[in-house]
């Protein structure tokens, strides 16, 4: 009796086993949720509206097969629209646009078979954020972020990639944002260009000590905050991202004449300089380890431009004394007469400026 028992024992046992072993070793995914998805740029993550796209071009990325994906993706503004773009198999196909209040997903059809998406943030943080719930298709995977260094790009409207894009709205048309099209701005074009990984931390209209058309608050008091907003509660983590390279490209604004309505006085280069100084001095604070870029404008012209120039060559020596084991590197743009709306640089504008700055950031990644 003992024996036969322990027969049947042994068979449940094999029986076990082998169907183990046909088992698969991992079950097929046709949804990612917000929580697997892995950006990269200013974002937040929330247990219950899913991941909060902030930054322009803040970007995630997915594998599917099949002939479609589905992006579940939605504002918190039920009036108002804002624009995603995407890139399948490494090729920039177009910008989307998004609806308050809509509930369908955003559907991407492709031709039969296996591909990579990757999702960015076409427009700047001021614009509002982009909610992103789940990603659905096929065999899906969310794309590791690659093992490089990162560039983290400071600036203004520039730097954002506004009014570079009038393909769809024209110039004068629709809304500010309508225009906006960071993946195309020079900061992710040189990214790409030289295969590393970037963020963009860019306002439009604003400056080093002072705004557009505003005496602030200027780029120091609001880069602590996630969304650049000076009376916002939520601060950026700072531990997030190492970029080894901080380029900051601002100046443009602070030597503008305004809007023609607001008080404006004149240029204050030492309030410029010591604003520019206890900044970079702010972000060293952050990022011990970063090298930083000092870049001119391409839309200061004139007298203005060699004083921004020369403004900019104080701060270098500045901060040269304070960090004199570090090079603080500089970069001084071409003058452009830019195509783009409202004397912005366009796509191809942002094309030029990325070839510019090519060699100069080759030289400072390791």
């Amino acid at each position: 009796m003992k024996l036969k028992t322990s027969l049947v024992l042994l068979s449940m046992c094999v029986a076990q086993l082998s169907c183990a072993q046909i088992q698969p070793l991992t079950k097929t995914k046709n949804i990612l949720s917000a929580a697997e998805l892995r950006p990269q740029g200013r974002f937040i993550m929330h247990e219950k509206t899913g991941l909060e796209l902030i930054s322009g071009a803040v970007h995630f990325g997915f594998s599917f097969e099949g002939s479609a994906c589905k992006i579940y993706a939605n504002l918190p503004d039920g009036q108002g629209h804002n624009y995603l773009q995407y890139e399948l198999d490494g090729v920039y196909q177009k910008r989307i646009r998004i609806e308050g209040g809509a509930s369908e997903p955003i559907l991407i059809k492709v031709p039969e078979g296996r591909h990579e998406v990757r999702i960015f943030k076409a427009t700047e943080a001021h614009t509002g954020p982009i909610f992103v719930s789940k990603v659905e298709a096929q065999k899906i995977r969310a794309v590791a972020t690659k093992k490089a260094p990162m560039i983290e790009y400071i600036g203004n409207s520039i730097t954002c990639g506004a009014a570079a894009d009038a393909s769809e709205i024209a110039c004068g048309k629709g809304n500010y944002h309508d225009q906006h099209n960071a993946y195309m701005a020079y900061g992710p074009r040189l990214a790409r260009m030289l295969n590393v990984n970037y963020m963009l931390s860019s306002v439009s209209g604003i400056g080093v000590y002072r705004n557009w058309n505003s005496e602030g608050p200027a780029m120091p008091q609001v880069y602590g905050k996630v969304d650049f907003q000076e009376a916002s509660v939520r601060n950026w983590n700072f531990k997030t991202y190492s970029p080894e390279v901080v380029s900051i490209a601002l100046g443009t604004n602070d030597f503008s004449n305004g809007d023609g309505k607001t008080p404006r006085k004149a240029f204050d280069a030492d309030a410029f300089v010591k604003n520019y100084v206890a900044f970079v001095v702010l972000i060293k604070q952050k990022y011990p380890k970063a090298q930083i870029a000092l870049l001119s404008s391409p839309m200061v012209k004139g007298p203005s431009r060699l004083a921004l120039e020369t403004c900019i060559t104080d701060v270098q020596t500045e901060l040269q004394a304070m960090y004199p084991n570090e090079k603080v590197a500089k970069f001084f743009f071409e003058p452009m007469e830019a195509r783009g709306c409202t004397g912005h640089p366009s796509v191809d504008d942002h094309l030029i400026l990325a070839e510019q700055l090519k060699p100069f950031f080759s030289a400072l990644i390791k």
